[in-house]
């Protein structure tokens, strides 16, 4: 996993993707008030090699994942001092010291050191911003199948299993997943995005038989994406495959 260090936590005025907003309401008669971002909508693809009966996936660092088990970390409990019991790590770790270009506005750093980047990383279905005008939800999908996972998906071969509202209490941007069925003949490149946007992308990939088991296993830091569309597969294709998908 890719270090993570010269962390710095500034307020956001501008952005290309996020536009912060309030709304004032009278709802029944109460006066109201949200706070809400405006943001672009989404597409997701849920990717099924036939070749290995496995999904690919993508695994990322997501800061905004990492800085929420920083707030949460922070927030623990200290250790006790006391002897651990049997079977418990004698000490917990030294605190770390401030990153360079820490800001005094991130506060406790030097009792709250870092935790690992694994923290910020997350399991994900292969997905892109609708930010292209010009092209169809499908097109803008297959271009993200090319670049994260390297498979290249006519158009046609995409169906399109929904769409649903996703952050409905912070951002209600509509996503719309799709399902494309790939094979080892389509593979075109090793995928992982497009270093020039910043993108850093592992392509990961779930055999079939565990991906309930992956689905629903809490130590996996994954998104509501993954689980849904494999729930969505497990009752609409398996029965075409006839394996178990370990439900």
């Amino acid at each position: 996993m890719e270090e993570i260090n010269n962390i710095e936590v500034t307020p956001c005025t501008e952005s290309d993707y996020l536009k912060p907003l309030r709304v004032h309401y009278n709802q029944n008669g109460t006066k109201k008030s949200w706070d809400f971002m405006r943001t672009h909508d989404s597409v997701s693809v849920l990717i099924f090699n036939t070749s290995s009966h496995c999904f690919v996936l993508v695994k990322q660092f997501r800061p905004a994942v990492f800085m929420c088990e920083w707030e949460r970390n922070k927030t623990q409990p200290p250790q006790s001092a006391e002897k651990p019991e049997e079977g418990a790590s004698e000490a917990a770790a030294p605190a770390a010291e401030p990153q360079e270009g820490q800001s005094a506005a991130e506060g406790e750093s030097s009792s709250s050191p870092w935790p690992p980047a694994a923290a910020g990383v997350t399991y994900e279905l292969c997905a892109g911003l609708v930010d292209k005008p010009n092209l169809s939800l499908e097109e803008i999908a297959r271009q993200e199948v090319l670049e994260e996972c390297g498979y290249d998906v006519p158009v046609a071969k995409l169906k399109r299993i929904t769409s649903y509202r996703s952050g409905v209490g912070v951002t209600g941007a509509k996503q719309t997943m799709f399902y494309a069925e790939v094979s080892d003949d389509n593979c075109v490149s090793a995928g992982g995005g497009e270093p020039g946007e910043g993108e850093l992308i592992e392509v990961v990939k779930v055999p079939l038989h565990e991906a309930m088991t992956f689905a629903y296993d809490e130590r996996i830091p994954k998104t509501m994406g993954v689980i849904f569309s494999f729930i969505w597969f497990h009752n609409n294709m398996s029965p075409k495959y006839k394996i178990s998908t370990n439900v």
